[in-house]
């Protein structure tokens, strides 16, 4: 789903498995050189505000030019958060020390936690939505055409109003009301709004899959 491909994020071979397991040679000068990268950005700082974020984005999108990657599906400000007392003392370290060796398998190890997490995620995303299309097909009777266009969009647009749903089935207000009305019976939609007009609903079961991330 996400194209990564196979031995990209593996982590770095450590010096007791080299004669254990090969070594994706590609792989690994293509992650250092985006992990010298990151280390040399947030060094420079160039930004009055902002570096951070900058630079955790560039690390996607370099993947992304260098065609590991499809789409920007990979994050690593999770993995850097949950390690952020390591994170800041290994860049230290480089612009003390140029101890590059440790910050690299730090980063390394980083990205294959993080695709193997994504890869994860990626898959539930497709049981569920098969598990939803199975359940318009066997349960919406003639509105099940309805239906099965209404879910392929929830996972583009996880919060929607009937509005949004009328023109996805092209079809009137009420019957968009009421097909809205059967997919909150079948646990697909959920009213978050609590109010009577201007309600919105929202792809709860879709949207949880990524709070479960972190």
């Amino acid at each position: 789903m996400f194209g990564l491909r196979k031995g990209w994020g593996e982590p770095l071979t450590r010096r007791s498995d080299r004669t254990r397991r090969p070594i994706d040679h590609a792989a690994n000068r293509l992650l250092i050189k985006i992990g010298v990268a990151h280390a040399y950005f947030e060094t420079v700082h160039p930004f009055l505000d902002g570096n951070g974020r900058v630079g955790r984005l560039l690390l996607t999108f370099m993947l992304c030019e260098q065609h590991v990657l499809q789409k920007p599906v990979l994050y690593l400000s999770y993995y850097f958060k949950k390690n952020r007392s390591r994170y800041y003392e290994l860049l230290q370290c480089v612009r003390d020390e140029g101890d590059w060796e440790r910050w690299l398998e730090f980063f390394v190890q980083g990205v294959h936690e993080i695709s193997v997490q994504a890869t994860e995620t990626a898959r539930r995303i497709l049981l569920l939505r098969e598990s939803e299309r199975q359940l318009i097909t066997e349960g919406f009777g003639r509105a099940a055409g309805s239906g099965l266009r209404v879910v392929e969009q929830l996972f583009q647009h996880p919060i929607v109003s009937v509005n949004d749903v009328s023109g996805w089935a092209e079809t009137g207000f009420p019957a968009a009301n009421n097909l809205v009305s059967r997919l909150v019976e079948a646990g697909i939609l959920v009213e978050v709004t609590g109010q009577a007009r201007n309600r919105r609903f929202l792809h709860q079961s879709y949207t949880d899959l990524f709070a479960d991330e972190g």
